[in-house]
């Protein structure tokens, strides 16, 4: 089994920063593509930014400007740090990641439990 640990979420004023944080561990031996998604109560979750093993990043035009993604392959870690933080940004925030298990099942989805970012303004 594969799970993925999300932290760094909290209370931040308008304006400022904060960095989530999550790591991928269990019956896995290659993380692909890592994620960040954010989903507001009565909304669809949405993209925030990916990026792959070879470190190509995307992100939607929300973020862009303002939110970084990056990872660690090392220790299977991928980071967003996000600045210039609006209150349009309060949501949960979810990693996810394609992972390829040790049970050699391919490009398994696998989501974190969450982590709450609310913006004060």
């Amino acid at each position: 089994q594969v799970q993925l640990v999300e932290s760094g979420g909290g209370l931040v004023q308008a304006g400022g920063s904060l960095r989530l944080s999550c790591t991928a561990s269990g019956s896995m031996f290659r993380v692909t593509t890592m994620a960040w998604y954010r989903q507001v109560p009565g909304k669809q979750r949405e993209f925030v930014a990916a990026i792959t093993s070879g470190l190509h990043a995307n992100y939607a035009d929300t973020g862009k400007g303002r939110f970084t993604i990056s990872r660690d392959n090392a220790k299977n870690t991928v980071y967003l740090q996000m600045n210039s933080l609006k209150s349009e940004d309060t949501a949960v925030y979810y990693c996810n990641a394609l992972v390829d298990t040790t049970t050699l099942r391919w490009n398994v989805e696998v989501w974190g439990q969450g982590t709450l970012v609310t913006v004060s303004s």
